[in-house]
């Protein structure tokens, strides 16, 4: 029975206690150095806890995938402005990604190196999420142009940010704002896409 004036703690909160310690941990220490009970003891709980919430350390691993994932594709498409030209679209796609991986520089690590470099079926989670946002990102282009044979740009573009991106998070030195990056990414990015509209339709980048 909890203690008189303690506080019993919602699962969801607790869970995401444990998600925010296994992400830092995971990130600071890769997948196979990080142990249960270093996890356990940055989420404040004992390691029977945590097994008992996420069964296993490679179902926790997926766990933090999946939230990271899930967070980045929202914070990507949420960013992006409606109605607005599909370049200024494209640019606020961009800013949110960059905005959202500097914010959160952690989970970025656990899906830009980790989980790639841990192998199945974590890599697999990653590759789901990287082709949702490049069919997003093509979408975007392909309004942009006028043109549905974009895939590869849209490769690329996602691409550039990916490494990009990984470069401002393990930098020792400050790499600059995610604005700063998005900004980077669009000037060097939009004068080789302007070039696949009309000139008639190219919109101007302020």
């Amino acid at each position: 029975m909890p203690a008189a004036g303690s506080r019993r703690v919602p699962r969801a909160e607790r869970e995401r206690q444990m998600l925010d310690a296994a992400v830092a941990t995971f990130a600071r220490r890769g997948y196979r150095a990080a142990s249960m009970d270093e996890i356990a003891e940055a989420a404040g709980v004992s390691k029977p806890l945590v097994y008992l919430y996420l069964n296993s350390k490679d179902e926790l691993f997926s766990a933090c995938i999946r939230r990271e994932a899930e967070s980045l594709t929202a914070a990507v498409r949420d960013a992006v402005e409606v109605g607005a030209p599909p370049e200024g679209q494209l640019w606020s796609g961009l800013l949110g990604f960059f905005e959202h991986t500097a914010a959160h520089p952690d989970g970025w690590t656990i899906l830009y190196s980790q989980a790639r470099t841990v192998g199945e079926p974590f890599a697999a989670e990653v590759a789901v999420l990287r082709a949702e946002i490049v069919d997003f990102v093509a979408a975007l282009i392909a309004a942009a142009c006028g043109s549905q044979d974009v895939l590869g740009y849209a490769h690329a573009l996602v691409g550039a940010a990916e490494s990009l991106a990984g470069w401002a998070v393990s930098s020792p030195s400050p790499a600059g704002s995610g604005r700063d990056l998005a900004t980077t990414l669009m000037n060097f990015a939009w004068s080789g896409l302007s070039d696949l509209i009309p000139p008639q339709d190219r919109p101007g980048l302020s």
